[in-house]
């Protein structure tokens, strides 16, 4: 176990603040085998020296500013108390299985938590800090242990499955904020388990996301016809370009980092694909789209489907394209153009696009003056998701993309995010949910504290007070 002990100053981000075409299969053979030996030492930690504070002193701040501080109190608090009571023999807590429940969560959750404790924004009113932090480091050096790149026990290992490049992206971004607090075999994990699900994710094309034989990268082929009926790409694309960008932010002088870089983009441009891409002349960041994607995502309205309907929960998962601002932020570099794109249709779609009712009737998905949400054919997660709209619109804000949009998304943000602290309200100990119903997603409060920490980390970048470093090339 390790012994508990306080953050250091230089642990502080802002800590002012108070509450072309990549090759086909391009990587050789031995690509898996170079990145289970990957050293910690081609990691470039994050220069926390060189990043300012953040003041957070609008409202928009101060609303992100509280919901990342309280799911991150309950996540390390209550929920890792009832989780984890014992340490396995080899001194790691027991995730209880190799899945996603016991896989994604805790790395959601320490993304939260990292992040509120590096940005101080951590309370500790029922946790200190020290011990938070400790509670923090064993999440993120048992996920990394566990990884296949650094474990031969099939019983406990986890890795090359079909979303696992998102829950390396949650561990690698958590540990990379950790840095200083890892040791040298936390941080050699680390980075294996990134460069090892970075490297897989590079042997699709422009027609799959794994190999010739695995995931597709779009729904519908160019011609129209349909691959996966009622089923999107566009999460999977950018979830797995998620860890791409990381790895390549992380470990700019690695061998593979070039084509990291590249199979990002690729991904992007995938995830957010439309008809109206496949003619003109369009290029993005060397992609001329028109003549590489073989198929889209999002219609030319800017909906999209899944689970076999029209489904505005899986619209906003392009907070995960717009994640990348921060994460190449960190590094004081421009992200991408190909995360952008796009993203002004979509946002369009929620708030201007009317549905008809069964009365005769129009909606738009976001409801005029309020923080409630129209789903056009249904929600099958659930009842209740204003911060997974309030948190999209803040990323909208701060990136700019609803430039010729009425009501803007600042407005929309406000009403969603105001709604979230009211279901915050209801519990003392920082949780947002209560009946299952609300949201019947078993992740569902790390849900939250993953996306409160992508997104405080978004505004850190968009108002540093060093300069403006969301950033897109």
């Amino acid at each position: 176990m390790n012994s508990p002990h306080r953050l250091s100053r230089r642990t502080l981000l802002g800590g002012s603040l108070a509450l072309g075409t990549s090759a086909a299969f391009g990587l050789p053979a031995s690509a898996h085998a170079r990145a289970r030996t990957v050293a910690a030492g081609e990691v470039v930690p994050v220069d926390r020296r060189s990043i300012g504070a953040c003041p957070a002193a609008d409202a928009a701040g101060r609303r992100i500013t509280a919901i990342l501080a309280g799911s991150a109190r309950y996540l390390i608090g209550p929920w890792y108390a009832g989780t984890y009571r014992t340490y396995l023999p080899d001194g790691y807590i027991d995730l209880k299985g190799t899945d996603e429940r016991a896989v994604r969560l805790p790395a959601m959750a320490a993304v939260a938590t990292a992040t509120a404790l590096v940005t101080g924004v951590y309370d500790p009113a029922t946790l200190s800090a020290a011990n938070a932090t400790v509670r923090t480091r064993n999440l993120i050096r048992t996920l990394a242990a566990r990884h296949r790149a650094n474990n031969t026990e099939a019983a406990t290992r986890w890795g090359d499955g079909w979303q696992t490049a998102l829950w390396a992206y949650y561990t690698a971004l958590a540990g990379w904020l950790f840095w200083d607090e890892l040791d040298a075999k936390a941080r050699g994990d680390l980075a294996a388990m990134t460069a090892w699900e970075a490297d897989r994710l590079t042997t699709g094309d422009d027609l799959y996301l794994v190999g010739r034989g695995g995931h597709q990268l779009y729904e519908k082929r160019r011609d129209g016809s349909v691959v996966t009926p009622g089923d999107s790409k566009a999460e999977e694309d950018n979830w797995s370009a998620a860890v791409l960008s990381l790895a390549a932010v992380m470990m700019p002088g690695h061998p593979h980092a070039a084509v990291w870089r590249h199979r990002n983009i690729e991904l992007l441009v995938a995830a957010a694909a439309c008809p109206a891409d496949l003619t003109g002349d369009t290029t993005l960041d060397g992609i001329r789209l028109a003549t590489w994607l073989r198929g889209t995502n999002i219609a030319d309205d800017g909906t999209l489907d899944n689970h076999n309907i029209l489904h505005p929960l899986y619209m906003v998962a392009f907070d995960q394209s717009l994640y990348q601002g921060f994460v190449f932020g960190l590094a004081d570099l421009p992200a991408p153009r190909a995360a952008l794109h796009n993203i002004t249709r979509v946002y369009s779609a929620l708030v201007d696009k009317e549905f008809p009712d069964p009365d005769g009737t129009r909606r738009t998905i976001y409801q005029p003056g309020s923080g409630e949400i129209h789903y056009p054919e249904g929600n099958d997660w659930g009842t209740h998701f204003p911060f997974y709209f309030g948190n999209f619109d803040l990323l909208v804000s701060l990136t700019a993309q609803d430039t010729g949009i009425d009501p803007a998304a600042a407005t929309w943000e406000r009403l969603h995010n105001e709604e979230q602290l009211r279901l915050m309200a209801r519990f003392p100990d920082g949780r947002t949910y209560g009946p299952s119903g609300e949201n019947t997603y078993y992740g569902r409060e790390h849900r939250i504290g993953a996306m409160a920490g992508q997104a405080f980390l978004t505004l850190l970048m968009a108002r540093n007070t060093t300069g403006n470093r969301l950033r897109f090339a």
